[in-house]
């Protein structure tokens, strides 16, 4: 998988590697939006954020640190 911007290819591992101890925006596959501190990731872009808010629908609600198996994740847009 790889992303288009600007006529450049942006592999998803390197957008993780230049977002580490950032904030990070995920859209996940069931239509939640994690937003968080990206602390950590392995190959399979699996993702540990922390200080996540989770926004459902209306509803936002602060949830902490949060392991996440990085099949679930659409979108990724680094702040």
């Amino acid at each position: 998988m790889a992303f288009f911007t600007g006529g450049f290819v942006v592999l998803p591992l390197t957008v993780l590697e230049k977002s580490l101890n950032k904030e990070v925006t995920l859209l996940l596959k069931d239509d939640r939006i994690l937003k968080g501190k990206l602390v950590g990731y392995d190959d399979y872009m699996n993702m540990v954020l922390e200080g996540t808010e989770e926004t459902q629908g209306d509803q936002v609600r602060r949830i902490g640190t949060v392991i996440l198996r990085g099949n679930n994740v659409v979108t990724i847009v680094p702040k």
